[in-house]
């Protein structure tokens, strides 16, 4: 087991990596003699669900899979079950499941009587390794990617990678985008070793798990250090190849390509776009994708039947947070380990790019 402590201004939290039960007693002390309520979705719940809630007395609140959790209308009916159940400010909210789960869940407490203590029990490698630490909350509006939202920071993170046996191959390579991201923002050797070992993680060694799920947590607690609310620039670069990756998840239709699916082709297409403006070696362009595409990830906009589609991807991006007026932002790269936000990207040039890419 690690634990791994994050302070923020508002509160300091812990993040556990190892064995569920050895949190319980956790979620206990915060609990106060209240009764928990879990937030998970149906096939979350069957598995493992049932074990913890037992275990902590909680009241289970069950919603849809996926992308279509996070909507208006879910945000409506958990928050009317949450009144429903006597919810007060003091009872923890426990968001068991992968980061749609968590998303939702960590907003509906962050709007709830002006705030609820919540606590992430992430099951899938995106949310161990990424969404659940950190405290953005959101659910998807207009089409939009994450549009609506809060900065709520969890009471505790219970991060168990026995979790990932149960979950199947398409969701773990999709985490493992996130994974491999802490690596290409500002730790070589951390690529380096997902070159090494991403095969045998993703196979299933559990020692491989432990430490890519720590490692990614101790980089996002150091990247998030001084920006908690991303706003000074330092924390966009946990948003390397998101860009290209929420377009990518607007344009095909929000859920027909997995979130961390997204993110690779974004991180490959960042990386690619670098290489062409003469900012990153081509070499390391080609070892980013060439990873990414072993690992049976989208690397090709082509894959997600996305060819010649630069115009209306550049539209969606236009879009983004991170954005001032008139401009578009990009986290882009000098190297491997070398990310930086280029705050003003020509959009015509862009646009040719992405028509011109694979």
């Amino acid at each position: 087991m690690t634990v791994i402590a994050i302070d923020t201004p508002a509160h300091r939290y812990d993040v556990i990596v190892g064995s569920v039960e050895a949190g319980l007693d956790r979620i206990r002390d915060l609990s106060r003699g209240a009764q928990p309520i879990m937030v998970s979705d149906v096939r979350v719940f069957a598995l493992h669900g049932s074990k913890v809630a037992e275990a902590l007395g909680a009241d289970p609140i069950l919603v849809p899979e996926g992308e279509a959790a996070k909507s208006w209308e879910q945000l409506h009916i958990l928050l009317a079950a949450l009144a429903e159940r006597g919810a007060s400010r003091t009872t923890p909210i426990i968001a068991l499941g992968g980061g749609s789960v968590g998303d939702l869940a960590g907003l509906a407490a962050s709007l709830f009587k002006r705030g609820c203590p919540i606590v992430h029990v992430p099951t899938t490698l995106l949310a161990q390794a990424d969404s659940a630490v950190g405290g953005k909350t959101a659910i998807d509006a207009f089409g939009e990617k994450n549009l609506v939202g809060t900065f709520h920071q969890p009471s505790l993170v219970l991060a168990d990678p026995a979790y990932l046996d149960t979950l199947d191959e398409r969701q773990l390579r999709a985490g493992y985008a996130e994974v491999v991201k802490y690596g290409l923002i500002d730790d070589p050797a951390f690529f380096a070793w997902c070159e090494a070992n991403g095969r045998g993680l993703l196979a299933g060694h559990p020692d491989l798990r432990q430490h890519a799920i720590t490692t990614a947590i101790q980089a996002k607690a150091r990247i998030i250090s001084g920006d908690l609310e991303d706003r000074s620039g330092k924390r966009a670069l946990l948003n390397l190849g998101h860009s290209f990756g929420h377009a990518i998840e607007a344009e095909t239709g929000l859920g027909t390509v997995l979130h961390g699916e997204a993110v690779a082709l974004g991180m490959a297409l960042a990386f690619r776009f670098s290489a062409e403006a003469g900012l990153c070696p081509a070499a390391d362009a080609e070892k980013v994708v060439a990873h990414l595409g072993n690992a049976g990830l989208p690397t090709k906009l082509s894959e997600v039947g996305l060819a010649s589609k630069g115009g209306r991807l550049t539209g969606w991006m236009a879009r983004d947070k991170k954005n001032k007026p008139g401009r578009i932002a990009l986290v882009l790269a000098h190297g491997i380990g070398r990310a930086f936000l280029e705050p003003s990207v020509d959009t015509r040039r862009l646009a040719q790019f992405l028509d011109a890419a694979p």
